[in-house]
């Protein structure tokens, strides 16, 4: 980090463990422009205290969106440093590998093993200052550039009539339309489509006033079955939450991490997570209707633990299943975070709307506008079908 800086920014010591907290720093790396560079502890330090600072930088690589991976030039891979390379590639996280040292030559074994991982590779040496120029250029093209997807943009064309179906949320401060509300609404207007917006006890006289039903239709997670009711199984059906989801999140990941619903057995542990900042009321979705509708859906005694605010606990390895709320507070990036940080740990993760549109047997219909859900689902249906 100090070669890539230009200073000494970081601590430099030939005792292992010398970082122990993520250092950050925000520098300019033309021609992308600023980035934070953060510095993390090593991944193999031993004890409580190792595992501590390999938890921080395990949360430090679920919030980047890039990696780059020093290696010792004298040394070989270790075993953890090979499982980084998985953790890297389970959360799609981009990154390339630095060997660092090499006025002290390069250990050809360990060249042999990268070349086998296929795994891009720079020499350099931080003391000397050799390659870290060439570092720093094939970093900046390799650095991701932020795009967010349409949340409804791509699912409709010109002239296309979007019902949506808006119910009064009580969590919800007075006077505010929840996000996907908002955006929907915005999106549909700039692609040139008819959008309506109605409350669920407007909807049946909605859907007479049409001479056709409408292309597309979202609603809230509570009120799915009734407006399903409503309308024919091929018109297509969707709720807010889970456009957020693909918006924010992952879509997919979260019907993979439906299968964990069925595996669940007494005992095990599951996490619900909250991010709003403002207050919930004590039988809001998350720490009232979802644990109990969860209990008799799975007909075990499963402990459930709450958590609210920025961050998920130390301890997260323990759950069997993580249960988020749908984000509408948080940005995409720290969504996105959130969801490596599961991947990393091995726990699946779920949201309020995914789980409720499963419980409530409306899956997959909810999913039918998206066709990357319905290939995921396609995946695990025989486990649905298995239990179900």
């Amino acid at each position: 980090m100090n070669a890539l800086l230009g200073q000494n920014m970081c601590i430099v010591s030939e005792t292992p463990g010398t970082t122990l907290d993520p250092v950050k720093k925000s520098v300019e790396l033309p021609p992308y422009g600023s980035v934070v560079l953060v510095d993390t502890a090593g991944i193999e330090d031993i004890g409580e205290l190792g595992e501590k600072r390999l938890n921080k930088t395990l949360k430090a690589l679920a919030a980047a969106d890039f990696a780059v991976i020093v290696l010792d030039g004298r040394e070989r891979l270790s075993r953890e440093e090979k499982e980084l390379f998985l953790h890297l590639n389970k959360i799609s996280l981009s990154f390339l590998v630095a060997v660092n040292k090499i006025e002290f030559g390069v250990n050809p074994a360990l060249l042999d093993e990268l070349k086998i991982l296929k795994v891009t590779h720079f020499e350099i040496s931080c003391a000397e200052n050799v390659g870290i120029d060439l570092l720093k250029s094939k970093i900046t093209r390799l650095l991701p550039n932020a795009s967010a997807p349409p949340l409804i943009g791509d699912l409709v064309t010109q002239g296309d009539i979007i019902l949506l179906v808006v119910p009064l949320d009580s969590g919800v401060p007075n006077g505010r339309l929840i996000l996907p509300q908002i955006q929907a609404v915005t999106e549909a207007l700039d692609g040139n489509s008819i959008i309506i917006v109605a409350k669920e006890k407007e909807l049946r006289s909605v859907l007479y006033s049409l001479k056709n039903y409408p292309d597309l239709v979202v609603t809230d997670n509570h009120s799915i079955m009734r407006v399903a009711a409503e309308l024919p199984d091929t018109v297509k059906l969707t709720t807010f939450s889970i456009l957020l989801t693909r918006y924010k999140a992952d879509l997919n990941t979260f019907i993979k991490g439906l299968q964990r619903i069925e595996e669940l057995e007494d005992g095990d542990r599951v996490l619900i997570a909250e991010a709003c900042t403002h207050h919930p009321k004590d039988d809001n979705t998350g720490n009232g209707k979802i644990p109990e509708w969860l209990k008799l859906y799975t007909k075990k005694k499963i402990e459930i633990h709450f958590t609210s605010g920025g961050d998920f606990p130390q301890n997260l390895s323990s759950y069997k299943l993580i249960i988020h709320c749908g984000g509408c507070m948080l940005t995409r990036h720290v969504m996105q975070m959130r969801i490596k940080e599961a991947k990393l740990l091995e726990v699946p993760i779920i949201n309020h709307g995914v789980l409720i549109s499963y419980m409530i047997g409306e899956v997959p219909r909810v999913f039918l506008p998206f066709n990357e859900a319905i290939a995921e689902w396609d995946k695990i249906k025989f486990f649905y079908n298995y239990f179900s």
